[in-house]
């Protein structure tokens, strides 16, 4: 399957989409999430991670 994983852009890991509940969008584009904490970091201060 095409685009099965994405990256965390918070701490780089790999992210199974289909098994994640950690979704962001920004600007258009979904962002996943290995982690509550991760997500809560990106939600913070986006640019610090884009």
């Amino acid at each position: 399957m095409e685009n099965e994983f994405a990256q965390d852009p918070v701490c780089n890991m790999q992210v199974k989409i289909s098994e994640t509940e950690l979704k962001t969008e920004h600007d258009g584009k979904m962002y996943y999430f290995c982690s509550s904490g991760c997500q809560a970091s990106f939600l913070a201060d986006p640019a610090k991670y884009l």
